[in-house]
C-alpha cells in the first residue's frame, strides 16, 4: 500500500472516479464529503470497482475543528486532492456569498492544517474558467488569467492565488493546480457516474435525463455565438482520463519530480465541440432522441474554449485517450443504470 491520500468532495463526480484510480494505483484513500451534492451510496460503487472500501467521513471542509479531528484520527496522510466546492456557474451568479464562503474557507482551513500534520502535497481542482474568454485558442498554461465571468470562476482564481501565496511564503507545501476543461462520461462499469441532485447544472446529465424521458426537453443556451453553429464550444474530456491525471500529479509530488513548488497543467483533449455537436453525436451513438429548444444566453457562459494539452502530455506523460463517442455511451449506460435502480 502506498501513501494515505485525503480526497475532499470524494463522493462527488470527479472525486469518486479519482478515488477509484488512486486505489487502483495502490494508495490508501480517505474521503470526506458533506453530501450537499452527492450520495453516500457512491462509496459502494467505489468498493465494487476496486474491491476496497475507502474510509469515509461525512464532514464539511468549512468545519475546521472537524477536519483537524480527522487528521488526528488518521495520522500519516501525505497528500490532499481538493475537490470539495460549489461548482454551478449559474447558481454562483445568484448566490455569490455562498460560493465565496464555501470555496475559499474550505481551502484556507486545509492549508492552515497541512503543516501541523506534515501533509506535504496538495492537488487543487481548478478550471479553465480562469482564462475567461481567451484571446488565442487553443489555450496554453501561459494564457493570461482574465477577470472572471462568474463568482464560481472568480473563486477558482482566488483559490489559485491563495495556494501560490501560501507555498511561496515558505509553508512546507507543494501544489499542482489542474485546470480542467469539461469532464463528461462515467466509469465503464456503470457503478459510478455523474449524479446531480435536483435539476442538472451540467450539459451531459441533462442530455441523458432528457433521452431517458425524465426531462421534457433540453435547453440550449444561445445559438447566436460566433461559432460554426451558433452554440457554445467546449473541450469535453472523459472523467476517467481526468481522474488518472490526479494520480500522476500526486505521485509527481510525493516522488519529488516537481520542477517548481507550484505547477499548473491544462487537462483537456485539445478539441472543441459545440453543444449542438454533442447532442447530435449522442443521438448517433445511442440511437436515442434528445428533444431540445434554443433559449437565451446564460449569464456567465464563455463563448468558446478548448485546451492545448501539450504541456501535460509531455511533462506528466498523461493524455486524454477515450473518444467522445465512447464517453457519451458511458454516460448513457450510467443513466440507464440509474433508471433501472429507480
Amino acid at each position: 500500500m502506498k501513501h494515505k491520500i485525503l480526497v475532499t468532495g470524494g463522493t462527488g463526480y470527479i472525486g469518486s472516479h479519482t478515488a477509484v484510480e488512486l486505489q487502483n494505483a495502490g494508495y490508501e484513500v480517505i474521503i470526506i464529503d458533506n453530501l450537499s451534492n452527492s450520495n453516500e451510496s457512491v462509496i459502494n460503487g467505489i468498493e465494487k470497482i476496486t474491491g476496497i472500501r475507502p474510509i469515509f467521513e461525512k464532514l464539511d471542509c468549512n468545519d475546521k475543528d472537524g477536519v483537524e479531528k480527522l487528521f488526528s484520527e488518521h495520522p500519516g496522510i501525505k497528500g490532499i486532492i481538493h475537490f470539495a466546492a460549489s461548482k454551478a456557474v449559474g447558481e454562483s451568479v445568484q448566490k455569490p456569498l455562498l460560493y465565496y464562503r464555501n470555496n475559499l474557507l474550505s481551502l484556507i482551513n486545509l492549508l492552515e492544517l497541512m503543516p501541523r500534520f506534515n501533509v506535504e502535497a496538495f492537488v487543487f481542482s481548478s478550471s479553465c474558467t480562469v482564462y475567461g474568454q481567451p484571446d488565442v485558442l487553443p489555450v496554453t498554461e501561459n494564457a493570461p488569467v482574465k477577470p472572471a465571468l462568474s463568482p464560481y470562476g472568480n473563486t477558482k482564481q482566488i483559490c489559485e492565488e491563495i495556494i501560490r501565496d501560501t507555498v511561496y511564503s515558505g509553508t512546507p507545501i507543494k501544489s499542482i493546480l489542474l485546470r480542467y476543461f469539461n469532464p463528461i462520461g462515467a466509469h465503464p462499469s456503470a457503478e459510478i457516474g455523474e449524479l446531480p441532485l435536483g435539476v442538472p447544472q451540467n450539459l451531459i446529465p441533462f442530455v441523458t435525463q432528457t433521452a431517458a424521458g425524465i426531462r421534457k426537453e433540453l435547453s440550449v443556451f444561445g445559438n447566436d455565438y460566433n461559432t460554426p453553429d451558433g452554440s457554445c464550444i467546449r473541450d469535453y474530456i472523459n472523467v476517467v482520463d481526468l481522474a488518472k491525471a490526479h494520480v500522476i500529479a500526486v505521485s509527481r509530488m510525493l516522488d519529488e519530480k516537481m520542477k517548481n513548488p507550484v505547477e499548473i497543467f491544462n487537462l483537456g483533449t485539445g478539441r472543441g465541440l459545440s453543444v449542438l455537436e454533442i447532442i447530435r453525436t449522442f443521438q448517433e451513438v445511442t440511437g436515442m432522441k434528445v428533444p431540445y429548444k434554443i433559449v437565451g444566453r446564460r449569464e456567465g457562459d464563455i463563448e468558446k474554449v478548448w485546451a492545448d494539452p501539450e504541456f501535460a502530455n509531455k511533462e506528466l506523460g498523461w493524455t486524454a485517450e477515450e473518444s467522445v463517442a465512447d464517453t457519451l455511451l458511458s454516460a448513457w449506460k450510467w443513466q440507464q443504470r440509474i433508471v433501472s435502480q429507480g
